[in-house]
């Protein structure tokens, strides 16, 4: 298969992957009606083109927290990377570092922290869930510390999980789930060899070492689905605000009232994001949302943005709508599943491309230079 886009990725990984493995990864909540607007209403905002300026130069570098990136990009936490390619979040680190972009690891992920964080020079981002267990919380804050974790992001979106009708169907959860997903990897030979066999072991790597045994696949949905915390409030925050001395980011933001309340809680960071749909189905894009929280909060704390970045196009496209920078998530799992850590690496380069080619055309010298005014027909 010929690979000139993000969307040539997702068609290779879904020929790779054991069904519940694709369909996790690809699928949104509900009927998913945020998960197809991400995209759609961020390819339907029409970029303002310019000629005749000289753009022999272009700097596509930008700073968050401290640290230098190479693009307006980093890698977004993603649950179970591991099972998507051998030690999946190992290549993804090293994809980013080598392409100078910061990775984020998932509480839920299949390495744990002290197997990742070696493997790369740049020190990466650890994610952590509002979860009842405070003694494991504060056990990886501890762990991302001695890593030498920089950012902290905290995702706030996830109280409760969504309804993913998709993992029903797909064998991720639901009826007989083990032995479906066994006959799928069956019929995925290439999968079954590197990732099934080879990339072991399959639980979650981060919980395993708290908990002293492994947690594995099977206990996946039943372990988040007892440990998510419908009671947090901003004040139970508070402990880890005081404990986490670096930056903390605060992912999950929708409207601007909530951004504000962030940046008094003292975030340095906001991630403005729907969970890339996979949560509360029917609320706005992030491309939608975006705006009006730029507007509330642009300068007091750093604004990234997540859900529905398909090219580089998508990337221009929300800097100019207010973000500082964005996050991957599915279309770097679709090039990790695809081609491992060099097809990660592809990706990114892929996305820098296209950054460039609509940055000249818009008569954007730097990221700065991307305004609400690189825009047309803006409603």
């Amino acid at each position: 298969m010929i690979i000139a886009s993000s969307t040539d990725y997702r068609k290779a990984a879904k020929a790779k992957l054991p069904p519940f493995l694709f369909h996790y990864i690809d699928g949104g909540s509900y009927g998913e009606h945020t998960l197809r607007r991400n995209t759609q209403d961020l390819a339907d905002i029409a970029l303002k083109q310019r000629v005749l300026n000289d753009m022999s130069e272009l700097d596509l570098s930008s700073e968050l927290f401290g640290e230098k990136l190479d693009l307006p990009i980093t890698l977004a936490p993603v649950g179970l990377t591991g099972m998507y390619a051998r030690r999946g979040e190992v290549q993804a680190a090293k994809a980013a570092d080598k392409k100078g972009i910061p990775f984020t690891m998932s509480t839920v992920s299949v390495c744990p922290i002290e197997e990742v964080a070696p493997s790369i020079e740049r020190p990466m981002w650890f994610q952590l869930y509002v979860l009842k267990d405070r003694g494991f919380m504060k056990n990886a804050l501890e762990r991302a510390k001695a890593a030498g974790v920089t950012t902290l992001v905290f995702t706030v979106d996830m109280p409760v999980p969504g309804a993913r009708y998709r993992d029903m169907h797909s064998g991720m959860s639901g009826a007989n789930a083990p032995i479906r997903r066994v006959l799928q990897a069956m019929c995925h030979p290439e999968w079954a060899l590197d990732v099934g066999l080879l990339g072991k072991p399959h639980d979650l790597g981060n919980i395993s070492t708290y908990r002293g045994e492994a947690t594995k696949l099977a206990d996946y949905i039943g372990w988040l689905g007892d440990n998510f915390d419908p009671s947090i409030s901003w004040k139970d925050l508070q402990w880890i605000r005081d404990f986490w001395d670096g930056p903390m980011v605060i992912k999950g933001i929708l409207d601007a009232d909530d951004a504000k309340d962030a940046v008094k809680f003292g975030a340095d960071g906001i991630i403005v994001s729907n969970h890339g749909g996979r949560q509360l189905d029917g609320v706005l894009s992030t491309a939608r949302a975006l705006p009006s929280i730029a507007d509330a909060v642009k300068g007091d704390v750093k604004i990234l943005v997540d859900s529905g970045i398909r090219n580089g196009l998508d990337v221009v496209r929300m800097l100019a709508l207010g973000a500082d920078a964005t996050m991957l998530g599915r279309s770097y799992i679709y090039a990790l599943a695809a081609k491992g850590q060099s097809g990660v690496e592809n990706l990114i380069d892929l996305y820098e491309k296209e950054m460039r080619v609509a940055m000249t055309l818009c008569g954007a010298n730097k990221l700065s230079d991307l305004s609400r005014d690189s825009l047309v027909n803006l409603k």
